[in-house]
């Protein structure tokens, strides 16, 4: 079987980003929550993804997980 290398085609990345208004935010959010599903060993979904990466995306996009970023304060 051959296997596909043309980039990341689920989740979408346009779907992703109606949830997350930031491609860098969207970064942040799944590796951090990456770390934590490999350390834990466990996802929030039945993810088709098999990668860490792939099952925290999964999770952005059925809303399992959301982030509240804070606003720097000017000094």
């Amino acid at each position: 079987m051959r296997q596909q290398n043309d980039g990341m085609r689920y989740p979408s990345i346009d779907k992703l980003l109606d949830k997350v208004d930031s491609k860098y935010k969207l970064a942040y959010i799944a590796a951090k929550r990456a770390k934590s599903i490999q350390e834990e060993g466990t996802s929030l979904t039945n993810a088709k993804c098999r990668k860490p990466v792939g099952k925290a995306l999964e999770e952005v996009l059925s809303d399992k997980i959301q982030v509240e970023f804070l606003e720097k304060a000017d000094e």
